[in-house]
């Protein structure tokens, strides 16, 4: 609240009120895909480091990508989505896996 004293013969004061519109950001999906050469192993490390999975969610989402070829790792903002993918590819790499994830807008 801003709030103005103005002297012209007496004291007034004046106060406005200033409106500020929140934005939500868009949501993007994080998808992990099956390949033929990242172990499962692998996969449920990364669901856990990167994506902060429990032990048996990440192993019921690296079985959904091996029988279904993706998976869904998470919701998040598209800075965030990115970040994560990255830093799930740069770990693949280093390991020699090449693991690949996408995002998606919802």
């Amino acid at each position: 609240m801003e709030k103005t004293n103005l002297q012209a013969g007496g004291s007034t004061q004046v106060e406005s009120k200033k409106c500020v519109e929140l934005v939500t950001p868009s949501l993007f999906k994080v998808l992990m895909h099956n390949d033929d050469y990242t172990t499962m192993e692998f996969v449920v490390e990364i669901l856990r480091q990167v994506f902060h999975k429990s032990e048996s969610e990440a192993e019921q989402i690296m079985l959904t990508i091996h029988f279904q070829g993706i998976g869904f790792c998470g919701t998040y903002p598209h800075a965030i989505a990115e970040a994560k993918v990255t830093q799930a590819r740069l770990q693949a790499r280093k390991a020699g896996f090449p693991l690949r994830c996408t995002i998606e807008e919802i």
